[in-house]
């Protein structure tokens, strides 16, 4: 049954993460995204919405947004960006939190939801947001206690770490995600599925080396450097090139590379993929490169990163999809690593209701 509700969406990069929500029924009447270029792209995808570009914390742009704020708009979806006070940042001294205004972005949604009657209002974002703290009522909270506070009149609140790959995703993709939602009204968590392994979710694709083209649509391998190709050719299913003895990344000057122990890595094909970050693209970043198969030689396939479609595929990423024209190979995969997998956020909202 389709859930029929409108919605307005903040902090929208491109609307990847949205993509799939048109198939339960919800209809997203405006967006806000700060960055023009991931503005476009979003009103590429969502050409009746309204989208309000610029700074949320400009009083214009934040009017612009309150506008779209009706009777019938009865659902809030927002990822701020991840600044707070956490162990883990840049800003460990109290002083320089205080002083970075982005820090306070938390509470520009609130603003919004003090501004409308929304009976669903989902917040999302990467599981450290629900450790960080944020400065409230001459205290430092956490978002669940502030929301709480704020809220729990007439909100249930609840916080969870859910992770993509188990709901039908074939990628390890742990987000944090708060629902809040009317006492009156219910909001389920979906049921966890059996894992997708890569070999299940991209097997079926034929082989590419560095460089190379297929006739399918997305599935081309990007270029590497010779150097890291002729380590990789070398490392096995689920290793890392820095281990090997002498097939090991170099520097141009021929200087043993150094580095993390899964960075220059393949992927399993018994796994799920690792997470899709903005940097998929890197041959050399974290977990990035395709699992290969052995060849008759002793060397393996496939010294690369993921395809553009392998990567549609594990972010469950309808694979047909259309993006605006000259659209880079590196903006699609950055956008496509600052969201939510679509069919993970569908799943969620799906149980609206339930």
């Amino acid at each position: 049954m389709k859930l029929n509700l409108n919605a307005i969406s903040l902090f929208s990069s491109a609307g990847i993460g949205e993509l799939l929500l048109d198939k339960i029924g919800i209809n997203i009447v405006a967006a806000n995204e700060l960055l023009p270029k991931r503005a476009e792209c979003y009103k590429h995808f969502n050409p009746t919405t309204n989208i309000i570009t610029g700074d949320i914390r400009n009083p214009e742009v934040k009017d612009q947004i309150k506008k779209e704020i009706n009777e019938n708009v009865k659902l809030l979806l927002a990822t701020p960006p991840c600044q707070g006070l956490s162990s883990l940042g840049k800003n460990k001294i109290q002083s320089h939190f205080e002083e970075d205004d982005r820090n306070y972005l938390i509470f520009d949604i609130f603003d919004i939801i003090d501004s409308g009657d929304f009976d669903y209002i989902l917040i999302e974002n990467v599981p450290k947001f629900l450790n960080m703290y944020f400065p409230y009522k001459g205290e430092y909270l956490h978002l669940e206690q502030i929301l709480n506070d704020k809220y729990s009149s007439d909100y249930t609140i609840e916080a969870a770490v859910l992770n993509a790959k188990d709901y039908g995703i074939s990628q390890t993709r742990p987000r944090a995600i708060v629902k809040i939602y009317k006492n009156t009204l219910s909001w389920g968590w979906p049921e966890v599925e059996p894992e997708i392994p890569l070999i299940d979710a991209i097997g079926h694709l034929p082989s590419l080396e560095s460089g190379e083209k297929s006739n399918i649509p997305w599935h081309e391998a990007k270029e590497h450097n010779d150097r890291a190709v002729i380590a990789l050719k070398h490392t096995p299913t689920g290793q890392s090139a820095l281990k090997n003895e002498f097939y090991y990344p170099k520097k141009a000057n021929g200087d043993r590379i150094s580095g993390f122990h899964n960075t220059f890595k393949r992927m399993h094909w018994n796994q799920p993929a690792h997470a899709r970050t903005t940097y998929c693209g890197s041959i050399s970043s974290h977990n990035n490169v395709h699992p290969g198969r052995k060849m008759d030689d002793g060397t393996y396939s496939d010294a690369r990163v993921l395809t553009l479609l392998e990567t549609f595929i594990v972010s469950s990423l309808p694979t047909d999809i259309d993006f605006p024209p000259g659209t880079t190979d590196n903006f699609i995969r950055t956008v496509i690593g600052e969201s939510i997998p679509p069919l993970m956020l569908m799943k969620i909202l799906s149980q609206i209701n339930n």
